[in-house]
């Protein structure tokens, strides 16, 4: 059966060893991962891992257009197993962002990441509809979903964002909402047609086997994807705790594979 990481975040080396301790210091837990390609691939490829898609996130303006020259080249070095998505900044202007989806489609970006809680905006507000004002069916958005410590990301605001930008198609990271999997079944789960997907990353750890099925069959198996969101967790355990869940085989298929096929073209 083949997998397909849907989610994972990796950094330049020179700055993975920081970037991956202020993940750390952010979520208050350990990290084990270096965040760099070659420690991702090697990981993913013991695994028997065909692909993944990498991102990064820009915390500040000026970080974006480097940000996504480091995307574009991983993804080319990787001769195909790694699929890449850009990132943005809700301080850019409608024409810095128009710029810069066009840059990232013509490096072979294949859609934008966003994570409301480190870019400090909220996922319904009027800086984040100017992103996806501009990006509207132009490529998918990946975006940090939920987090109970604060009100940026919130399932209920990621729904506000769908509901008003109705050609706008959304992954919503974390089954939906990162310690807010309630709010997010309800708010989002079969709310939003073919608009809306989810991944598993960062919250099968959360929760019982049985817990996970029910939100997985919340949002349909048509629109979950699998995820592990390197370099916070490992694909080996990852893998594990999706193959504890009662699942059948055409439903496993779609969520290692083939969801992600369909929505990311690789």
């Amino acid at each position: 059966m083949k997998i397909f990481d849907a989610h994972t975040h990796i950094f330049p080396e020179k700055i993975a060893e920081r970037a991956v301790d202020g993940i750390g210091e952010f979520y208050d837990m350990s990290m084990s991962h270096s965040g760099t390609a070659a420690d991702l691939t090697k990981r993913l490829k013991s695994c028997g891992v065909c692909g993944c898609m990498v991102c990064a996130v820009a915390t500040v303006k000026e970080q974006v257009g480097s940000i996504n020259d480091f995307i574009a080249d991983e993804v080319q070095k990787s001769n195909g197993f790694m699929v890449g998505f850009c990132s943005l900044h809700p301080d850019m202007t409608a024409n810095e962002v128009d710029a810069e989806i066009t840059r990232a489609q013509s490096l072979g970006l294949k859609g934008v990441k966003l994570h409301p809680d480190f870019q400090r905006f909220r996922a319904d507000g009027k800086r984040a509809s100017r992103i996806y004002e501009v990006i509207g069916s132009r490529l998918p958005v990946l975006i940090h979903a939920g987090d109970s410590r604060y009100e940026f990301s919130s399932p209920h605001k990621i729904a506000n964002a769908l509901k008003q930008f109705s050609d706008l198609t959304v992954i919503a990271a974390h089954l939906g909402g990162w310690s807010e999997w309630d709010e997010a079944a309800l708010t989002l789960a079969g709310k939003f047609a073919d608009r809306l997907y989810v991944d598993t990353s960062s919250s099968l750890y959360a929760m019982s086997p049985k817990k996970a099925a029910e939100y997985i069959g919340a949002f349909t198996e048509d629109f979950v994807m699998f995820g592990t969101d390197y370099p916070m967790w490992d694909i080996r355990e990852e893998l594990q705790r999706f193959d504890r869940l009662d699942l059948t085989n055409t439903t496993r298929e779609k969520i290692l594979y083939k969801n992600s096929q369909k929505l990311l073209q690789y």
